[in-house]
């Protein structure tokens, strides 16, 4: 009797010693199309600076990014992730020391990596990036299906495919993209409505500026548990050329993600409680310098990613080195892990969750 007894006494210590260890009730995810991990590590590629065709104001770019080493340089365009970030999280991706982080995916474009984020395993059948509803599960629909979060998983994109990434009409998950008309009540999400189809656009869509504040402004009023970002701009700028503009929306999109996580720590609801993972869906051409424009199945280097974490259950680690490789389709696990729940879609073999990144 006094062994039994003792070991329901584990049993609940145990229980209730988890219990206290996970600290996660909402995660944020948030992605940067197409955002190189060398300028995330490197800061600004001199080499693409020097060239015209690509840089027209070198000199801005300099005065504003330049340093004198990759630390000094990495600060100045990603100033949220080298200060807060890398004091109080993790990074990977770096893989000038050993830091490597891949998808798993051949293509190495847009669908086919966000599919592989949020599903947690590469299809193959996703091989393009036209707008088919996508018939694989993703770990935000799973998520809205468990008791307490019915409802309250939200996403705001800037791309206009993502409805269709993530099936809204099957998962049932609210989702906001391109130039979608805002039908929500709260004034300010009312104003950034008319204001996104009244400004320029220099993208075919909305700015990343007003999925941002529609995002942030949408988690003020309706508390959602689980919410998704997903930002554009970075990849439009890459394919047009403009390292300048790219490496501008990059330094703005750091802005974005500072006032979040600031946003975050000072709301009850999530302060304490959230972690916040950053990431893109597939890298860009490097080995030849011209091709930094591009990624693809052909593009070397387009395999090649990073990714950011920032919360209560993420140990200050820092930036990742000398690792084995963390691929893209473990996040979706990694995800669901952090929240206590097991992501195994019926039929297919998901990556494991990132044990670094649980408590």
């Amino acid at each position: 009797m006094k062994k039994v007894t003792s070991a329901i006494v584990l049993f609940f210590f145990t229980c209730s010693l988890q219990a206290q260890v996970k600290k996660t009730e909402n995660i944020v995810v948030v992605t940067l199309d197409g955002m190189r991990w060398q300028e995330v590590f490197t800061g600004i590629d001199s080499a693409l600076v020097a060239n015209h065709h690509f840089t027209k104001d070198s000199a801005d770019v300099v005065a504003a990014f330049g340093a004198a080493n990759d630390t000094a340089r990495r600060k100045k365009l990603f100033p949220f992730l080298w200060t807060e970030v890398v004091a109080k999280g993790q990074l990977y991706g770096n893989k000038k020391r050993g830091g490597n982080m891949q998808v798993a995916n051949p293509y190495k474009f847009s669908y086919p990596g966000y599919n592989e984020i949020f599903t947690g395993y590469p299809d193959t059948a996703v091989n393009s990036n036209d707008k088919i509803a996508n018939k694989n599960h993703n770990v935000l629909e799973f998520i809205n299906g468990k008791k307490g979060y019915t409802g309250k998983v939200a996403a705001f994109a800037t791309w206009d495919c993502f409805p269709y990434i993530l099936n809204k009409w099957r998962s049932g998950i609210y989702v906001n993209s391109g130039l979608d008309t805002i039908r929500l009540q709260a004034p300010a999400l009312q104003l950034i409505n008319d204001m996104q189809f009244i400004t320029a656009r220099p993208i075919d869509v909305r700015l990343d500026a007003y999925t941002y504040f529609a995002a942030r402004e949408y988690l003020k009023a309706y508390k959602p548990k689980v919410l998704y970002v997903a930002f554009d701009e970075t990849d439009d700028f890459a394919h047009s050329g403009m390292y300048d503009q790219y490496l501008k929306s990059a330094h703005a999109e750091d802005a974005m993600l500072a006032d979040l996580w600031h946003t975050l720590q000072s709301t009850s609801e999530y302060a304490g409680k959230t972690t916040m993972i950053v990431l893109c869906d597939h890298g860009r051409g490097d080995a030849v310098k011209a091709e930094w424009i591009s990624h693809g199945k052909e593009i070397v280097g387009a395999e090649d990613i990073w990714m950011a974490v920032i919360g209560p259950d993420t140990r200050a680690l820092g930036e990742i080195t000398h690792s084995g490789v963390v691929y893209q389709k473990q996040v979706a696990a990694t995800i669901a892990a952090l929240l206590g729940f097991e992501f195994k879609p019926a039929g297919h073999e998901t990556g494991a969750p990132v044990t670094g990144m649980l408590p």
